[in-house]
């Protein structure tokens, strides 16, 4: 298991594991340069998708949007990506945040995206214990995820990790979950097998 040893994970840092039906994938930190596969990513999402995500009915997102999710320090703002390791581009799959307000918050704001055709796969999964090991090396302890009611799949995910519901606001379910206990229970779990490479990674990486 991680533990928490506040300091960043390098931006260059790279796990390779696979999806549930063999695929390999790549999972690293987001960096700025990497706004084009968020626009692209986005514009890839089913209305649907995009919708349960960022709770709008955008079609072409927002750069504001784009911009802030590319914003990643490592620090205030953890994010982690999913490449398809197929091809010259190695297209994006998925990302996962984690934003706080200062750099000793202990709390952030959790949020997880994997276009449709790779959902169901564990992918999901494995952002998110991608996301949680670096946060608690960060010194976090607690995520916040906001879930619309009909997002049945994100809360039923969410409670499997441990998450707890708090209230609700404008038609918004707000839950909590505490970083060490979602570890233990991604730990705990047989599936996906990629977890368990991401979280032996996590025991390996250098600080920044």
């Amino acid at each position: 298991m991680a533990t928490s040893i506040n300091f960043p994970v390098r931006s260059n840092a790279e796990i390779v594991t696979r999806l549930a039906d063999g695929r390999r994938v790549i999972l690293r930190p987001i960096r700025p340069s990497d706004q084009s596969r968020i626009r692209n990513g986005i514009l890839q999402m089913s209305d649907e998708a995009r919708y349960l995500r960022f709770f709008s009915t955008f079609r072409e997102p927002p750069e504001g949007i784009v911009r802030r999710l590319g914003a990643v320090d490592g620090l205030t703002h953890i994010g982690w990506g999913a490449l398809l390791m197929e091809g010259n581009h190695c297209p994006a799959l998925g990302a996962a945040h984690a934003i706080r307000e200062t750099e000793i918050s202990s709390r952030a704001e959790l949020a997880v995206a994997v276009l449709d055709d790779y959902q169901g796969l564990g992918l999901a999964r494995m952002l998110i214990a991608a996301v949680l090991a670096h946060s608690l090396k960060a010194g976090m302890q607690t995520l916040e995820i906001h879930i619309l009611p009909e997002n049945k799949p994100a809360t039923t995910l969410m409670l499997s990790l441990g998450a707890k519901r708090t209230h609700a606001l404008d038609s918004v379910y707000h839950y909590d979950l505490d970083i060490r206990d979602a570890l233990t229970a991604l730990n705990d779990a047989s599936q996906p097998a990629g977890v368990a490479d991401i979280l032996a990674s996590f025991a390996l990486l250098e600080p920044a």
